[in-house]
């Protein structure tokens, strides 16, 4: 590189044989005294060892030469002074290169080095070469670093000493040496040239974008050193760190070019603090639309508050996805959780809000709420400090009163709840390696798409994924693994969750979930649950068994279908209700269950895979559809498949409709349960009037409310073998619960009927 050859820059100053005018015994500037006939300077035209030359008798304490022209400084060019000089006579001096750093306007640039290093003459007519150089950057060998200020110098050299010195100077040449310094021949612009310190002290925020706008393409080059950033920095192109960068926590560095987590890694030299501030800049990025972990594995110390990295964003809405690496928990008192107990009142006509709430101020925002008459997954959504109550994310079931909750934080290792909305926000092929020391993911209280893509969720200490309000709006979890802390426990012994949702229209796809408490807890409507496998048996003989999949509220409107559902159970509750008690609405209803695969080895007889927990009394299944299924124990027997849990309340069996429970296999189970029911019955001794049971085989407790025919498989005879071509009427609830039917004929007859009763209208 040489600016006089590729771009025709002249920095070579004149001949003193062209005329000392030229030449200034001031600093250079315009009006400055000259050479030109001062009595202290005169030109020699023959000198023996330098033709032409400057004498000068010096007269100050520092003698100064400067040529009056501006010789330009461009960033990333280097300047060589050079002059060969000689005592003649007089006290021998000390010279060195020195010159006049001059920025826009014309105005001098303080603050700079200005001299080069000093040679002191030591004899008469010795000639001494001295030289310095000049640029931009503070590299080695650089003797005035003047950064991007300066755009010009005028230059020359000094002389010191006693007065009265006689010196020759031999004509001054500046050459540009640039090439010295290039680290590489091609492509790299190096931020120093633009006057980066690396200190750690000085902002070097200007540097760094000069750099940028100067490189057009090419890389940029950041060198060993600590680079403070103290504003906003936006590189458009690659960056290559050896050096680390410091800034403030509400600065950002756009490098929309490199935008990957390994370059911000080299940038600021922690993973954590690089993943921090690559988050930052996805969110204020356009240029990007997700953020390549680029395979690393980032240690994390403690929850990463993801709201608080980006201080300049509360909601964001514009797609964005993290992908392609792994968060690793590591030992730290930073994930123990936090509990609260504290007084305060319910009353349900405020569904969602805890009044006179002591202490409020030290409960923390999105805390799991637990006590008496609270239903699973309640959390504290806000606070109201000065009024002091709590809004919840959901109604509790049985609360009315004053009593005390317990209020316990979770830690997270990306904690999005810091956001009033989070949209379209999603992560794929990530491991969340929580180590049985924390929790995986709070989402926003608010917002709709949150997605997790072909991720593990591995040994979260109590949740895997939690949304504390309607952030889980449209929610997409596709093919992902839940690996339990808690697989060595027994099942009664579980706490854990892997995921939980409020609102509504949740996706649930080809995931894999082992040995939780519970896989899912959704309290919202309109779910997708299909083809997902979770598990959660154990080791003990006859174990208890708990809900894999939770779906809180009536009217569900979900399809769960394609599952395998290994040792454990689904189950449906309307535990979020205001008011648990039926009195209008659809109650439970709008469900199908198809297809899926239900298993489970050496348990309880009174296990069941569909249950339905009613929280208040007259309710009733209104459309509900379980078809296709394929029920299996093993190692044991079950009495049915499906089954009503009365801790609470129990459905009113006389008014079921829309129940489809049909086309299933059971394998091990001693009551195959089916509506509509079809019934064979044989009478051989005769009679007008046919009891007909179902053996308890209506679902939930059905009762016969219905009869869809009755068909003769064989002739009905009198009691003189005359076959009888007649058609009975139905008494539908018979016996003492209900569920039988009674065929009324006109006369006593004998022989075989197929029935096809039903629990719904």
């Amino acid at each position: 590189m040489n600016k006089a050859i590729t771009d025709g820059i002249l920095f070579m100053p004149p001949a003193f044989a062209d005329g000392l005018g030229v030449w200034s015994s001031g600093d250079g500037t315009p009006g400055s005294p000259t050479y030109d006939g001062s009595g202290s300077g005169a030109f020699v035209p023959a000198d023996a060892d330098f033709a032409g030359c400057l004498e000068i008798f010096k007269t100050e304490a520092t003698q100064r030469l400067r040529y009056m022209g501006q010789t330009q400084l461009l960033p990333g060019c280097y300047l060589q002074i050079k002059a060969r000089v000689k005592a003649i006579s007089g006290p021998l001096p000390e010279v060195r290169i020195a010159g006049w750093a001059g920025g826009a306007g014309d105005i001098h640039v303080t603050g700079l080095i200005e001299q080069g290093p000093a040679t002191q003459l030591a004899s008469y007519g010795r000639v001494y070469e001295i030289s310095a150089i000049v640029g931009s950057g503070r590299r080695q060998g650089v003797d005035m670093p003047w950064g991007s200020q300066a755009l010009y110098g005028h230059f020359g050299l000094d002389i010191n000493g006693p007065n009265g010195a006689l010196v020759r100077v031999d004509d001054i040449e500046i050459t540009d040496i640039s090439g010295v310094f290039l680290r590489d021949m091609l492509g790299v612009v190096d931020v120093r040239d633009f006057g980066a310190v690396g200190d750690g002290v000085t902002d070097d925020s200007t540097a760094f974008e000069a750099a940028d706008q100067a490189a057009n393409g090419r890389r940029i080059y950041v060198p060993q050193g600590t680079y403070l950033l103290n504003e906003n920095v936006s590189l458009a192109c690659d960056v290559d760190f050896d050096g680390t960068v410091i800034m403030p926590d509400d600065r950002m560095l756009l490098l929309t070019k490199s935008f990957d987590l390994p370059t911000y890694v080299s940038a600021f030299g922690d993973e954590e603090l690089a993943f921090r501030k690559a988050f930052q800049a996805l969110l204020n990025n356009a240029d990007h639309d997700s953020l390549d972990l680029g395979g690393r594995k980032i240690a994390i110390n403690g929850p990463i508050d993801m709201q608080a990295a980006v201080p300049n964003r509360d909601s964001y809405a514009t797609r964005r996805i993290i992908r392609n690496g792994q968060f690793d928990a590591k030992s730290n008192t930073a994930w123990e959780n936090e509990t609260f107990t504290s007084v305060a009142t319910y009353n349900p006509s405020d569904p969602t809000k805890l009044t006179n709430v002591a202490n409020v101020a030290n409960i923390p925002v999105g805390s799991l709420v637990t006590g008496s008459g609270v239903g699973r997954e309640i959390y504290v959504r806000s606070k109201n400090v000065g009024a002091g109550e709590i809004t919840l994310n959901a109604a509790i079931y049985d609360a009315a009163g004053t009593q005390s909750f317990t209020f316990t934080d979770f830690k997270y290792m990306l904690d999005f709840g810091g956001f009033s909305t989070l949209q379209k926000f999603g992560m794929e092929a990530i491991e969340f390696q929580c180590n049985s020391r924390c929790s995986a993911i709070r989402l926003a209280p608010s917002g709709n798409t949150f997605s997790l893509k072909d991720c593990f969720v591995s040994r979260p200490k109590d949740r895997g994924v939690t949304s504390t309000g309607t952030g889980c709006q449209g929610m997409l979890i596709d093919e992902c693994q839940f690996l339990s802390s808690e697989e060595g426990l027994d099942v009664a012994d579980r706490s854990s969750i892997a995921v939980n949702s409020n609102a509504n229209d949740v996706k649930l796809r080809h995931n894999r979930a082992n040995r939780f408490h519970h896989f899912a807890v959704l309290g919202g409507d309109n779910n997708l649950v299909l083809g997902n496998h979770f598990f959660q048996g154990d080791g003990g003989s006859t174990g208890v068994r708990n809900a894999g999949l939770v779906l809180i509220g009536g009217y569900n409107s979900s399809s769960i279908a394609e599952n395998y559902v290994d040792n454990c159970f689904i189950q449906w509750t309307n535990e979020r209700d205001t008011a648990p008690n039926y009195s209008s609405g659809y109650s439970f209803s709008a469900l199908s269950v198809t297809d899926n695969i239900f298993y489970a080895s050496d348990v309880a007889t009174g296990f069941g895979y569909i249950v339905i927990r009613p929280y208040g009394s007259g309710h009733f299944v209104n459309g509900l559809t379980v078809t296709g299924n394929k029920f299996r124990v093993n190692a044991s027997t079950i009495s049915r498949v499906d089954r009503v849990d009365t801790s609470f309340a129990t459905l009113n069996p006389d008014r079921f409709a829309g129940l489809n429970f049909a086309s299933n296999t059971f394998h091990g189970i001693t009551t195959a349960c089916e509506n509509p029911l079809r019934v064979t019955y044989s009478r051989s001794s005769r009679s007008s009037s046919w009891s007909i049971g179902t053996s308890s085989r209506l679902p939930f407790g059905g009762r016969t409310r219905g009869c869809d025919s009755v068909v003769a498989l064989a002739p009905l005879r009198t009691a003189l073998s005359t076959t009888r071509y007649t058609a009975p009427y139905v008494e539908l609830k018979q016996g003492s619960s209900q569920n039988a039917i009674r065929l009324r004929w006109p006369e006593s007859l004998s022989g075989q009927v197929s029935v096809i009763v039903r629990a719904d209208t």
